[in-house]
């Protein structure tokens, strides 16, 4: 197995996405995804950082993608989600609604914001020229052994997403906007007071979930420390790793350790709380249990 870097959820600046992923090309990381996949309002802040960002990947000898939005519902995500095809780089789906933009013939990747539960549907992506899935992180180990299997006589390579707040749910209105009492239209782009988004708890105090604009996330950063082994007897291809504020440089090597089996997954879980002082972290999904599970 080797390193996918997923893209940025939220909302940065230019210059922090700049140097980011200037970062990321002496990385160990295989490859990495970028592109604007929860709001399109923000696309605008940092787009102009993109062409840089690939060029210098790909000179480090990086894989790259471009993704898609993960809800595409106006005109101009429409539009942007054709140019995104036009562009000469893979593109990484993260909405079925992208492949209504895909050339004939075309090949593509697939986030984990698209249902792949089951082989059949895996089947028809590859049908329709998918190379790479990012499976969805709910899935139990059992269904990721059955769809990696599936992947390989079907000639896609699987991921599984392997660190990072889970993302749950994308929708229309923007939750961010409304607990500053504006409207999503007029939202001010209050979602990059949160670099890593805002933290929502249950009536009697207890965190729970994390809103990014859009989306919902998971509130622990779920995490594949302990299951590196049963993910590459399975037949995984990478795992997938989210970003996020803080000394990310550290997360990928604490990862990079693991893979190449120097770190055994107790040492592994360890070092990511050093890394992360004071999160918490979560391995239900794996296990077939509720995905806030403590990882332990």
């Amino acid at each position: 197995m080797d390193l996918t870097i997923g893209p940025v959820a939220f909302f940065w600046t230019a210059e922090r996405m700049r140097d980011f992923y200037r970062d990321l090309a002496t990385s160990p990381a295989r490859r990495v995804v970028i592109g604007e996949w929860v709001c399109s309002k923000r696309l605008p802040f940092w787009q102009h950082e993109i062409p840089g960002a690939v060029e210098t990947l790909l000179a480090a000898g990086t894989e790259v993608a471009l993704s898609t939005l993960a809800l595409i519902t106006l005109k101009r995500e429409r539009r942007q989600t054709a140019e995104l095809f036009a562009a000469g780089i893979p593109v990484e789906i993260a909405d079925l609604g992208a492949l209504k933009h895909l050339p004939e013939g075309a090949p593509f990747q697939v986030g984990p914001m698209v249902n792949v539960y089951n082989e059949g549907t895996l089947y028809w992506l590859a049908r329709k020229g998918a190379t790479r899935i990012c499976l969805p992180p709910e899935l139990p180990l059992d269904s990721v052994r059955v769809l990696a299997q599936a992947g390989r006589e079907a000639g896609v390579a699987v991921e599984v997403w392997g660190h990072g707040r889970a993302p749950l749910a994308i929708s229309g209105r923007c939750y961010h906007a409304r607990l500053h009492d504006r409207a999503k239209d007029s939202c001010q782009f209050v979602c990059g007071e949160d670099p890593d988004g805002r933290e929502v708890q249950t009536l009697d105090g207890k965190s729970f979930l994390t809103v990014n604009g859009v989306q919902t996330m998971g509130h622990a950063h779920t995490t594949v420390a302990r299951q590196i082994r049963d993910l590459g007897e399975a037949g995984v291809s990478a795992i997938r790793i989210s970003p996020q504020h803080g000394d990310f440089a550290a997360i990928i090597d604490i990862y990079d350790r693991a893979l190449r089996g120097i770190s055994p997954p107790g040492a592994t879980l360890t070092a990511l709380g050093a890394a992360m002082p004071g999160a918490a972290f979560a391995d239900g999904f794996l296990a077939g249990a509720p995905g806030l599970r403590p990882a332990r």
